[in-house]
């Protein structure tokens, strides 16, 4: 995913070059569609006592926006997408378990040359992350596996390329401090610290 938002920049940028312009006023609506991928971060947490290093991979999906602007500017946007997959390991033995997660995040922004043909945003905002359909596999194979679902801070950014009056096109990249608490057959292990960062892509229409 990483690899392919290069090019699809490129190609924004190029298409942006003589659109013209996308302002956001006070009651505007927008809605993006597009696809976004949650890459945890490389450690994330040790459990049983530091014993037993954790290694969760990512995964993308399609994604929807919602964002309404309380002011010229400012928006109140939801991020929604279809439920995320994600292998969960332990480094040395190998594939333990799986689960998926939604993860609605609300936020604030505020967009930054909204006249112009390219138009940064900036965000801070809230997430809330459950967790389920959790499966074991290898050396825990016939156990249950639990994850508590998670609220925490999420921070957002991205650029937007006209291609209408009431059309973008936007790259972007999202923070959000997600932790979860782990329990084997009841047994509580410690915290997965997911912490991902969320790499997007998304056609923006204005009402």
């Amino acid at each position: 995913m990483k690899q392919k938002l290069l090019p699809l920049l490129l190609a924004a940028s190029l298409a942006g070059a003589a659109a013209p312009a996308f302002a956001q006023s006070a009651g505007n609506w927008t809605v993006g569609i597009g696809v976004h991928q949650v890459d945890p971060k490389s450690d994330n947490g040790k459990l049983a006592a530091g014993t037993l290093p954790l290694s969760i991979d990512e995964d993308a999906k399609p994604s929807v926006t919602f964002e309404y602007f309380v002011h010229d500017n400012l928006g109140i946007e939801v991020l929604a997408a279809l439920p995320f997959k994600h292998e969960i390991a332990v480094k040395g033995v190998g594939k333990v378990g799986q689960t998926k997660h939604l993860p609605p995040t609300f936020s604030l922004q505020y967009h930054f040359n909204s006249d112009g043909k390219v138009s940064p945003l900036l965000g801070l905002g809230l997430n809330y992350t459950t967790f389920f359909s959790e499966d074991t596999t290898g050396a825990l194979a016939g156990t249950q596996l639990k994850l508590d679902d998670s609220w925490g801070l999420a921070a957002h950014a991205g650029l937007d390329f006209k291609v209408g009056e009431t059309s973008a096109v936007r790259v972007d990249v999202r923070w959000a401090d997600i932790d979860t608490r782990v329990e084997v057959d009841g047994a509580k292990l410690g915290t997965a610290n997911i912490d991902p960062l969320v790499y997007g892509v998304a056609y923006v229409l204005k009402f």
